[in-house]
Formats: C-alpha cells, sequence, structure tokens
C-alpha cells in the first residue's frame, strides 16, 4: 500500500511497540465498565458517601493533553466520553513516555484505575495501568470546535456526502450525529416488532431467491443456480409467499426483511431496501388504514419519545388522524384534472402533452394517472395522508370496488411529500386473479416493470381457499428518513449502492 507520511509513523510507533514486546493488537482486554456505567457507579458512591468506585474501561482516545508530569485524555466508547487522568507518580516515567510518544488520537486505549471528581466537576479516572488495545494506522478525519456564545461546538469531521457513504466506517466514527441515526433505526424496527407481535402477528422469513418473481412492480436482479441449472430472481416483494401462509391457516403474518429491485437509483431509491410487509385475514384496506395509523403513532413514540417530528423544515404531527382522499379528487386538486373525464387511455395521454408531460405511445391509462400522481400530487402531501381507489390496471393483486370494475380498494400513505406505503384489499379470487395476470400480459411490453408474471404456483394456493384479507408494504428506509429528517435514503443506510468511482 501507498502510506502517506502520517500513516508511516504511526506504523513506526507500531513497530517500537512491538520492539519493547508490547502487542498493539491484543487479543483480550479486561473491562468491568463502560464510560457511562462508570459514572453511573461514581456518582451513586458519591451520594451514598461509599467506597471508592475502581474501573477497568476502554475506547477510541479522542483527546490528549500532555502537561509535563500529568496527562489528560478524553476517550469514547458506544456509550459517551469519560476523561482519564495520568500521572508520572501512578503509572511511572517509562509509562508516560510511552502514553505521549506511542499513543495518538483514534487509537484504543484500555486503562485501569479510580474514579475521582476534578476540580472541574468533571468525573475521570485515575488512571494506575492502560494498555494500547488497538493502532488506529490511518488518522480519523478532524472535528473543528468553534466557541459560540461562550459555549464549544464541534462541527461534524467528515462532511462529503461522497466520502461518507464510501467510508462508513469513518463517518460513524467522527460523526456522533450518524451514529444516532442508525440507534434511531433500530428503535423503529423493535417498536414495529413489538406493535405487531402484540397485535397477534407472527413474524416469518420467506424465500429470497425465487423462481418467479411478483408482488410488485419492478424489474428484477436475475441470478443463475449452477447445479440446478435454473434462474432465480432476487426477490422484490415478500408478498406472494405471506398470502401463501393464509391459505395454509395463519391468520395474521409479517416480515421485515431485504427486497431488491433492479432499478434507477434517486434520494428514495436504493436497489436493495428494507421492506415490512403484513397481511391480516378477515381485514379491508379501510381496516389497515385504522391499524396505520395506530402502528405509525405507536412507533414513533417508541423511537422520537413524541408523535411530533420535523422533516426538511415542516413539522409533522402522527398524533392526529391521517387526511383521507379520493385519488381522482387528488388529481383534481393538485393537477385540475378530473381523470374521469378521460375514460380511455388516448383521450388522457392527449390531454397531458397539452400540458408538456410526454407519456410514451401505447402506455395504459393506469400508468398515466400513476404520472400524474408523481408529479402533481405526491410533492404536495406533507402532512400524513392517505390516498385511496387507484386503477385496476396497476393493481393486479387488488379486489376491485363492488360496482366498479375498474378501481380497486387500494391506499397509499404519503408523508413529507414521498410515497411510505402501499396496501390492498387482497384479491382472493383465483379465477379472477388468473384473469389479471393474463391480462397483463397482453397489455404490457414483457420487457414493462409493470408487467407481472404469471405465478402458477401462487394461483394453485389460492384455489385451495384464501381467507379475504388485507395486505400492507412499507419501506423501513423512508419512514427513517422521515423519523431522522434525513434528505436522502443513502443517509439511513448504512452502506449505500453507490457507482464505482471511475465510471
Amino acid at each position: 500500500m501507498n502510506y502517506t507520511p502520517l500513516e508511516k509513523n504511526r506504523l513506526e510507533k507500531l513497530r517500537r511497540l512491538r520492539a519493547e514486546g508490547i502487542e498493539p493488537y491484543p487479543p483480550r482486554l479486561e473491562r468491568t465498565h463502560t464510560s457511562a456505567q462508570a459514572i453511573a457507579a461514581y456518582e451513586a458512591a458519591e451520594k451514598k458517601d461509599g467506597d471508592p468506585v475502581r474501573a477497568a474501561v476502554a475506547g477510541r482516545l479522542r483527546s490528549m493533553r500532555p502537561m509535563g508530569k500529568i496527562a489528560f485524555a478524553h476517550i469514547e466508547d458506544g456509550d459517551g466520553r469519560l476523561q482519564l487522568f495520568f500521572r508520572v507518580n501512578d503509572i511511572g516515567k517509562e509509562a508516560m513516555k510511552r502514553l505521549t510518544r506511542d499513543f495518538d488520537l483514534g487509537d484504543f486505549i484500555q486503562a485501569e484505575g479510580e474514579m475521582f471528581r476534578t476540580r472541574t466537576g468533571e468525573i475521570t479516572l485515575r488512571v494506575e495501568t492502560f494498555n494500547m488495545a488497538a493502532k488506529a494506522i490511518t488518522p480519523l478525519p478532524a472535528a473543528k470546535d468553534e466557541i459560540v456564545d461562550g459555549e464549544v461546538v464541534r462541527h461534524a469531521a467528515l462532511t462529503d456526502p461522497e466520502t461518507r457513504y464510501r467510508q462508513r466506517y469513518a463517518d460513524l466514527a467522527v460523526n456522533p450525529d450518524v451514529r444516532e441515526v442508525f440507534r434511531t433505526r433500530s428503535r423503529i424496527l423493535r417498536a414495529l416488532r413489538d406493535f405487531l407481535d402484540e397485535h397477534g402477528f407472527l413474524e416469518v422469513e420467506t424465500p429470497i431467491l425465487q423462481p418467479i418473481y411478483g408482488g410488485a412492480a419492478a424489474r428484477p436482479f436475475v441470478t443463475h443456480h449452477n447445479q440446478l441449472k435454473q434462474d432465480l430472481y432476487l426477490r422484490i416483494s415478500f408478498e406472494l409467499y405471506l398470502k401463501r401462509l393464509l391459505v395454509g391457516g395463519f391468520e395474521r403474518v409479517y416480515e421485515i426483511g431485504r427486497d431488491f429491485r433492479n432499478e434507477g437509483v434517486s434520494f428514495k431509491h436504493n436497489p436493495e431496501f428494507t421492506q415490512l410487509e403484513f397481511y391480516m385475514a378477515y381485514a379491508d384496506y379501510r381496516a389497515v388504514m385504522d391499524f396505520t395509523e395506530e402502528m405509525l403513532r405507536y412507533t414513533a413514540q417508541q423511537a422520537l419519545g413524541k408523535t411530533t417530528f420535523t422533516y426538511q423544515g415542516h413539522e409533522i404531527d402522527l398524533g392526529k388522524p391521517w387526511r383521507r382522499l379520493n385519488l381522482r379528487e387528488a388529481i383534481l386538486e393538485y393537477a385540475g384534472l378530473d381523470i374521469a373525464d378521460y375514460p380511455d387511455a388516448d383521450s388522457l395521454a392527449e390531454v397531458m402533452r397539452a400540458r408538456e408531460m410526454n407519456p410514451k405511445p401505447g402506455t395504459p391509462r393506469g400508468k398515466l394517472i400513476d404520472a400524474l400522481l408523481g408529479d402533481f400530487v405526491e410533492p404536495n402531501l406533507i402532512q400524513p395522508t392517505f390516498l385511496y381507489d387507484y386503477p385496476r390496471d396497476i393493481s393486479p393483486l387488488a379486489k376491485s370496488k363492488p360496482g366498479d370494475p375498474s378501481t380497486v380498494e387500494r391506499f397509499e400513505g404519503f408523508m413529507g411529500g414521498m410515497e411510505l406505503c402501499n396496501a390492498f384489499t387482497e384479491l382472493n379470487d383465483p379465477l379472477d386473479q388468473e384473469a389479471r395476470f393474463l391480462e397483463m400480459g397482453r397489455a404490457y411490453a414483457a420487457d414493462d416493470e409493470e408487467r407481472h408474471p404469471v405465478d402458477e404456483d401462487y394461483l394453485r394456493a389460492m384455489r385451495y381457499g384464501m381467507p379475504p384479507n388485507g395486505g400492507f408494504g412499507m419501506g423501513i428506509d423512508r419512514l427513517t428518513m422521515l423519523l431522522t429528517d434525513r434528505p436522502s435514503i443513502r443517509e439511513v443506510i448504512l452502506f449505500p449502492h453507490l457507482r464505482e468511482r471511475n465510471s
């Protein structure tokens, strides 16, 4: 490798430690307390005037201030920060020399001693022994401190998005707010699971490699099983497998896992993303709307401690009922166009071209309506909103509205100007489902992502009898974007997909 001068200097320190019989990457070290535990233990003993608190701690060296025969340092671990105090009289001259000569910011250090409070009031570990826990060869990006109104404000050490995403390990190491995003994400997932479990749902796992993809409108990734000589697809949805489980007798099931869609990358799209899907027997899409409101209210409360949050300058309140708007009404309100006046694809495409939109010739009417939704309606839906009653030809797995075969019982939930979730009263008529699959095959080109292949095994499962049910899907990444006020999906995925640098 081509090492920088700073890295070469640190490598020299590493070699010197080994020459002195000190292993810079020891196989094990003692730690009795995290930083927060050590501070809490001292505070508790201080209140009771109890015995001195001894602790062995470990963490990354964040600051060091040698001052002759003494030195102060701060370490950071997963729980917070702790000050260390070194004194020649306690550790000896050779150890003090080794500390100031061979330890660098970013190194991991283990230290043991007795807790005390300094004259300035900071709870500190008086170090008696210390060891190198892991030598950092590459320096972390340095943070910048600024005095604002008498307070020290630390600015992020790593701000370039491209570098942050490619080197997430460094991003996490130097930016505490990024670590908090992923702690919040973890709380979101825990809250969703707790809520669903408490409401009688069973968490299951379904195949990621599938012989036939389906359950969503997306282009799949294709792979090949060499021994079976069979093409397989990375799943784009869990839907068809979860609904098979309803046939088998499970009435409430859910899965949280990865889906893969071979589509464009944007601020709200990543080829690999985390999805929640659930299916409830004997529920329709209106019951699922009510359930969604309750679930997301609970999730925000558990993850944030409140039901209000700010997303990109907008205050959003999940404690209030969601707005519910018919899709036709929404397009009329935001696009000034009544789609009922254009009952076929040709007439709707013509009026869209008059508005300087450029739909492809032969585009089905449902896709044209979806384009109007995306361009005119979605960006305006900042507060929690359900749009409901969608065109049948872009919803082949949803049940038709009674008396209106061209419209299905489907809703999408929006917040912060983007789609968050999608749900149906699920189609459970196997004859209607087979007709829909065949209709889609005729209406859509073979390479159209809206086209659903015919899954004969799924149709066979339906013929055994599927209970009426409501289904729901939601992107966990987008929910995390909203609850952490992050403008890009790459901010809430630990290792987002990026182009190669040389492309």
